[in-house]
């Protein structure tokens, strides 16, 4: 029986080599959009031979200064692919593919929601990103508190049931 040497990172789930040998074939940038417990990256990023270019980087961290909790939701992932947007603004030139790396291509995930805060703060992404725009604006955070079953905003201060508006005043600060 011969042994066969499976990569550390395919072995733990962490990168799909056949997709990323697809993506990299192509020659364009990528916009990266990761989620961990806490929080939301995303990333353009660009291949080179000596390791991958980060063009551009947004945490969702930053959106704490435009009044905003961090979390690691819909509502967080679509602004801070806004925030991308906004930062790699004249550095990012032409389109962009979106990776979405060991994640599942659902429609209302997270990875998507990124990706249509950035097309929608201007960068170029190819293909059609489709999601549902009362979740991404936080209306089932709002539904869910309304129940009285959401005590993690009211720790620090928040009303979960304004959280539409809250997204709209971010959006808005984004932008300008």
């Amino acid at each position: 029986m011969v042994y066969r040497h499976i990569r550390a990172r395919r072995r733990s789930s962490q990168t799909n080599y056949k997709r990323r040998i697809a993506l990299l074939k192509g020659g364009m940038p990528r916009i990266v959009i990761r989620k961990t417990n806490k929080r939301i990256i995303a990333q353009v990023v660009s291949y080179s031979e000596t390791g991958d270019k980060t063009i551009a980087y947004a945490d969702s961290n930053e959106l704490i200064k435009e009044g905003w909790p961090s979390r690691a939701n819909t509502p967080t992932a679509y602004l801070t692919g806004m925030l991308l947007a906004k930062k790699g603004k004249g550095i990012i030139e032409g389109p962009v593919v979106l990776d979405i790396g060991v994640h599942k291509p659902i429609k209302s995930s997270v990875i998507f929601a990124g990706a249509m805060g950035a097309a929608d703060g201007g960068i170029k992404l190819l293909g059609n990103i489709e999601g549902s725009d009362e979740r991404i604006k936080g209306a089932h955070i709002a539904a869910y508190s309304k129940e009285g079953k959401n005590p993690s905003y009211k720790k620090e201060g928040i009303d979960a049931s304004r959280i539409t508006e809250l997204f709209e005043e971010t959006k808005k600060k984004i932008m300008k």
